[in-house]
């Protein structure tokens, strides 16, 4: 059967995300039913929040489930991902996410579980970066570095998924976009059960966008974005230690840190933004706020629809970019992608800035 179907890689890949995408959108109108019943609604009295009327934020249990039922039935067993200990880690991560989204969860605790769920994934499942491919002068890493910079990692890319999720469809798009490139870059080097891993998820997340884009219908809360940032950060880890070693008859990809970035670049870039910021004010990096790049963009004047767009383009047009310059090191690759990250937000800045001078000279011209 296996044999069937790797025969037709195509077929195979979609059917894991249109099954996965069916098993979501049956999901989430009996979770709707649920909530409403039970009147599990989103704080709206929350000054974070984008919304004036409740909606359920329960959209990441659908997600959980399809995602875990597909990859259960579709994926390949093999050497290349310890899977036993990546549904470990999205279980636990699922219960305080569930936990956060009905009752919630203090920040500390929630940092403790997911470094508990990092060290599980790098220590019992050797899902790690070992190698730096020479950017910046560092090429392979001892152990302990190794494993500190992938539990560091780890964690950093699933909070920026949890941070980014501040208005419709932003978090889901970014998923999509995310694990779908790395689907496609797995397919592309013949690591075929790294890709169903990725494929299975970007089904899940298709079914629910249907009832997260404006105006959304459902959230996916924190059981939603915890779960695609974990299984994006698995997937960066994977792409990066794959591609380090040469197969005769598969393609080699030689930028591959660079790639990584590339397509992360959006909520990564947003969290080490807002951490940097928070901190330099004296404030915790984990205290909330309206500071984000998607924030700020609607400040501009544009609504969800077109700030999720604006976004996605962009991250698209920076993974484009690596391919563009193909022919540089992957230390100017990173450089580069970074500061066109600077430049973006200074662009945002400066619009922020000016509308806001415009709105005083007009209001100083009325008075």
């Amino acid at each position: 059967m296996l044999e069937l179907l790797h025969s037709s890689h195509l077929i195979y890949n979609i059917l894991i995300v249109v099954f996965s995408a069916l098993i979501t959108l049956l999901c989430i109108p009996s979770i709707l039913h649920v909530a409403r019943s039970r009147h599990l609604y989103d704080d709206v009295g929350h000054f974070r929040k984008q919304h004036d009327h409740g909606i359920p934020r329960l959209g990441g249990v659908a997600i959980f489930v399809s995602f875990t039922i597909t990859t259960l039935l579709f994926s390949i067993i093999d050497k290349a991902l310890p899977l036993s200990y990546v549904l470990i880690s999205c279980i636990i991560l699922f219960a305080m996410g569930l936990k956060d989204d009905l009752s919630g969860v203090n920040s500390s605790t929630k940092f403790l579980i997911q470094f508990v769920v990092a060290l599980i994934l790098v220590l019992l499942g050797d899902i790690r970066i070992t190698s730096m491919y020479g950017v910046f002068g560092i090429t392979l890493l001892p152990y302990l570095p190794s494993a500190a910079l992938s539990v560091l990692l780890i964690m950093l890319i699933v909070n920026s998924f949890n941070l980014i999720d501040g208005i419709d469809g932003l978090a889901a798009t970014t998923g999509i976009i995310v694990n779908g490139a790395f689907a496609f870059l797995f397919m592309y080097i013949r690591q075929y059960e790294l890709a169903a891993i990725s494929l299975a998820m970007v089904g899940a997340v298709i079914g629910f966008l249907k009832f997260n884009i404006t105006p959304a219908k459902i959230f996916m809360g924190d059981t939603g974005a915890l779960l695609i940032g974990l299984i994006s950060a698995v997937m960066v880890v994977k792409f990066i230690e794959v591609t380090k070693i040469e197969h005769k008859n598969i393609p080699a990809i030689s930028h591959a840190p660079a790639l990584a970035i590339a397509i992360l670049i959006g909520p990564v870039f947003d969290t080490l933004r807002v951490f940097v910021l928070r901190i330099v004010s004296g404030k915790s990096p984990f205290e909330a706020d309206r500071n984000h790049v998607h924030h700020r963009i609607l400040r501009l004047g544009l609504n969800h629809l077109q700030t999720t767009l604006c976004l996605s383009i962009i991250n698209l047009l920076s993974i484009g970019m690596v391919f563009m310059f193909d022919g540089l090191s992957n230390s100017l690759l990173i450089v580069f992608i970074l500061f066109i990250s600077i430049i973006t937000n200074w662009i945002i800045t400066f619009s922020l800035r000016s509308k806001e001078r415009e709105r005083v000279a007009l209001r100083n011209f009325f008075a």
